[in-house]
């Protein structure tokens, strides 16, 4: 097994390695006819007039898509927009009735305090 056994080893090793090439040569070739094969199909579709025409369409309904999405922004922000100018509006009135309630309350309490300075007075 010294030197037998060796040499069914390296046999062997060899034998592995040619298979190893073969099946990289044919992945290679493989993968060139897939190639091959994509640039024929590259080549008749642009050739092909009706892929034109889908490429045209496709590009109108991209820009149509593109608009109705601008447009759909313009739309929400001017809602916002008003949204947040009501809520402004809301949140003024507020703060002008509780500074009426404010004032009314400091009015009724000096005159609180008149009545009863009035009535230590006497």
């Amino acid at each position: 097994m010294t030197s037998a056994g060796h040499g069914s080893a390296g046999i062997g090793a060899g034998t592995r390695k040619a298979e190893e090439d073969s099946r990289s040569a044919s992945g290679r070739s493989y993968k060139a006819t897939w190639r091959l094969v994509g640039l024929a199909v590259l080549g008749q579709m642009l050739r092909s007039r009706r892929f034109y025409e889908k490429v045209a369409l496709a590009a109108v309904v991209l820009a149509a898509l593109s608009g109705l999405g601008q447009e759909s922004r313009a739309r929400a922000f001017g809602r916002l927009v008003a949204w947040n100018k009501g809520q402004i509006q809301l949140l003024e009135r507020k703060a002008e009735r509780e500074a009426g309630l404010l004032e009314r309350k400091a009015q009724r309490q000096a005159k609180r305090l008149a009545g009863k300075a009035r009535n230590t007075q006497s």
